[in-house]
């Protein structure tokens, strides 16, 4: 198993001046955005093969009621992988805090908790090539 990237997604209260401070700061371009009402819900942006995605406590919560007030201050990391299968294999006794599932952007993923306390999440992307 490989590890292809390891994305942060940082909660935070409101994501519009993250994206302006990342866009008009630093030259990130916005690549994807999901909206909740008038405000976003969660933002990915990139500058060359530097990922960073933020997502509202709130939206969070819609997701899954009490989690985020959990966990508001650990980081949550997102690394895609090229063969979950391997990665879950080798998870093995690990707890489980998001069971395997399929995404609406195209990935198998689960997550789990590392020794720090920090929610790591894996993902494999079945359309992209096997490096």
């Amino acid at each position: 198993m490989n590890v292809k990237r390891i994305t942060p997604v940082l909660y935070v209260k409101e994501i519009e001046p993250c994206v302006k401070f990342w866009v008009e700061r630093a030259g990130f371009q916005v690549t994807a955005e999901v909206p909740d009402g008038d405000k976003l819900a969660f933002a990915s942006l990139q500058k060359g093969s530097v990922e960073l995605m933020y997502q509202t406590f709130a939206s969070q919560e819609k997701e899954k009621p009490g989690y985020s007030t959990q966990f508001s201050g650990p980081t949550f990391l997102f690394i895609e992988v090229d063969d979950l299968d391997e990665l879950m294999i080798a998870m093995k006794g690990v707890p489980v805090e998001l069971p395997e599932r399929t995404t609406f952007y195209g990935s198998r993923e689960t997550g789990y908790r590392d020794p720090g306390g920090h929610v790591i999440l894996f993902a494999e992307f079945k359309n992209a090539p096997k490096q």
